[in-house]
C-alpha cells in the first residue's frame, strides 16, 4: 500500500509539472521587464472565495480555478484600495505572496477609499490625483506600501506588476480629477518608489480602451520614461450593456489595440489587463467559440503579451464574465492549453 501511495504521488507530481512548468528555456526567457519573447501570459483575476471568514481568501479562489481550467495561471491580477487597512490596502498580503511563489502578480492600486471589503458593492470615496501628487499621502499610505513592495524583491527576488488606477480614463467622471492631475500623481507615484529604492516594480499604464475616451486617453499617459507596459480592458458586452452586437474576440479587441500602438506607443508590450464576453442567451455555444479562437488571433496582435480573464459578473442583467462552467469554461480550457500561453516563467 505504500509503494501504491508513493507512486501516484510521484505520478500526480510529474502531471503538474508537465501541466504547469511550461517549456524548458530555449530563447523563450522573460525580460527584466517580464516580457515573454515567445508567446503571452495567460493570467485572471479571480474574485476571493465566499465560503469562508469575512475576508475570504485568495489563495484558495485560486487554486479552485486553476483546478478547473486544469492549468497554474502565469499571472494573478488582484486589486486594492489606497485606506492602508490590512484587508484591502496593504499590497503584498500573505495570499498574494503564497500565489507569487509560482506566479507572476499583478496589483491594480486605486486612489480611492472603498466603502465595503474587496469592493463588494462598487461603492468608494475619492481620494483625488490633486492630493496623491502634492505628497499628502506619502507617510501614511505610499511610502509603507512600497517598502513592503521593496523587501518583497530582496527577500524573494521577485517583480511585480502595479497599475495605478486602471482604466484611469474613466475615472475623470467620477471626480478623480483631470488629466494633467493624473499625470502629476502617476509620476509622483513612480518618483516616490524610485526615491525609495524599489527596484522591483514594472509600471503597467492601463485604460478602459474605449475609443470614445481617445482624446482623455491621450492626455492621460505620463510618458514613455514612466511606463513599462500599456494595459487595456475590453470586452464583448452584448446584451449587458443593453447592445444587439456581438463582438467576437478579435473585434472586440483589435480597434483598440491598433490605436494604442499607433497614438500612444508601437513599442510598449500591450497587456489585455481586463478581458471576456457574456454569454449569449440565444446560443450558448458561441461563448465557447468566442474563446477557442484567442490563440489564433493575438498572434496576429503581436504586441500582445499577456492576457488576464475578468473572473466575475459586473453589476446589471446579462453581464455575467465568468468562465466557471458549461461552454465558457470549455472554451476558455481549450485556449489555455495552447503553445502560445505556456512560456517559461521568469
Amino acid at each position: 500500500m505504500v509503494l501504491v501511495a508513493v507512486g501516484l504521488l510521484i505520478a500526480g507530481i510529474g502531471i503538474w509539472a508537465t501541466e504547469s512548468d511550461g517549456p524548458a528555456d530555449d530563447g523563450c526567457a522573460a525580460t527584466d521587464l517580464l516580457e515573454p519573447p515567445c508567446g503571452a501570459w495567460w493570467g485572471a483575476y479571480v474574485p476571493y472565495a465566499e465560503d469562508g471568514p469575512a475576508d475570504g481568501s485568495l489563495t484558495r479562489a485560486v487554486y479552485a480555478f486553476e483546478k478547473k481550467i486544469g492549468r497554474r495561471l502565469d499571472l494573478v491580477y488582484n486589486y486594492h484600495d489606497m485606506s492602508n487597512t490590512e484587508l484591502d490596502g496593504q499590497l503584498l498580503t500573505p495570499d498574494e505572496r503564497e500565489l507569487g511563489e509560482d506566479r507572476m502578480l499583478m496589483l491594480a492600486w486605486e486612489s480611492t477609499i472603498w466603502r465595503e471589503p474587496h469592493h463588494e458593492n462598487w461603492t468608494e470615496d475619492q481620494l483625488g490625483w490633486a492630493n496623491v501628487a502634492s505628497g499628502r499621502y506619502d507617510e501614511e499610505i505610499i511610502d509603507p506600501q512600497a517598502r513592503r513592495i521593496k523587501e518583497y524583491g530582496e527577500k524573494y527576488g521577485k517583480r511585480i506588476f502595479l497599475s495605478f488606477d486602471q482604466e484611469v480614463d474613466a475615472r475623470i467622471k467620477e471626480g478623480a480629477g483631470t488629466p494633467r492631475e493624473y499625470v502629476a500623481a502617476y509620476r509622483h507615484l513612480y518618483d516616490r518608489f524610485e526615491e525609495l529604492g524599489v527596484e522591483n516594480v514594472v509600471w503597467v499604464w492601463t485604460v478602459s480602451g474605449y475609443l470614445g475616451s481617445a482624446d482623455e486617453m491621450k492626455a492621460l499617459y505620463p510618458g514613455d520614461g514612466y511606463v513599462d507596459w500599456i494595459g487595456m480592458d475590453q470586452y464583448n458586452y452584448y446584451l449587458c450593456h443593453d447592445t444587439t452586437d456581438w463582438k467576437d474576440f478579435d473585434r472586440s479587441q483589435r480597434p483598440t489595440y491598433d490605436w494604442l500602438r499607433e497614438n500612444i506607443s508601437a513599442e510598449k508590450p500591450l497587456m489585455l489587463a481586463e478581458f471576456g464576453t457574456v454569454p449569449d442567451p440565444a446560443d450558448r455555444d458561441r461563448q465557447r467559440e468566442w474563446y477557442t479562437r484567442i490563440p489564433e488571433s493575438v498572434r496576429t496582435m503581436p504586441s500582445v503579451k499577456a492576457l488576464v480573464h475578468w473572473n466575475r459578473p459586473v453589476p446589471g442583467p446579462n453581464c455575467d464574465l465568468t468562465v466557471n462552467e458549461g461552454p465558457s469554461l470549455e472554451g476558455y480550457r481549450e485556449a489555455g492549453r495552447d503553445r502560445y500561453f505556456d512560456q517559461p516563467l521568469p
